[in-house]
């Protein structure tokens, strides 16, 4: 089954080493993150670790510090990295002509991740 895209932004909708939350009916939000060479990721807006907003950390390389306890996400897998352990959810993102796209049925979709917190 082919893919339902969802324009959620524009690539400049991103600040650069930042994020932007998209809000959705299943929570918690997603986060938008763009890394300094203008790559696109898609996170669920929840640290594995104790649910921070990874969205409000700081972004470095292809990676966020979450703002609570620092622990380091790799933004292409959305895992810890070690020694810390754990993942949260990562979206299908495409960038067509300067907009970020989202899949819908991972968009509609409540991450287990969240629902076992």
């Amino acid at each position: 089954m082919s893919k339902q895209w969802k324009a959620v932004c524009n690539v400049n909708d991103v600040p650069v080493l930042g994020a932007r939350v998209v809000t959705r009916s299943a929570k918690p939000d997603v986060a938008i993150f763009r890394s300094s060479e203008d790559k696109i990721f898609a996170l669920l807006d929840r640290c594995p670790h104790k649910g921070g907003p990874l969205s409000q950390g700081i972004v470095f390389g292809e990676r966020v510090a979450c703002p609570l306890h620092n622990w380091n996400i790799q933004l292409e897998s959305g895992c810890a990295t070690a020694p810390d352990e754990g993942c949260t959810q990562k979206f299908s993102v495409k960038v067509e002509g300067g907009k970020v796209f989202l899949d819908l049925d991972e968009l509609n979709t409540l991450a287990i991740e969240a629902k076992a917190a």
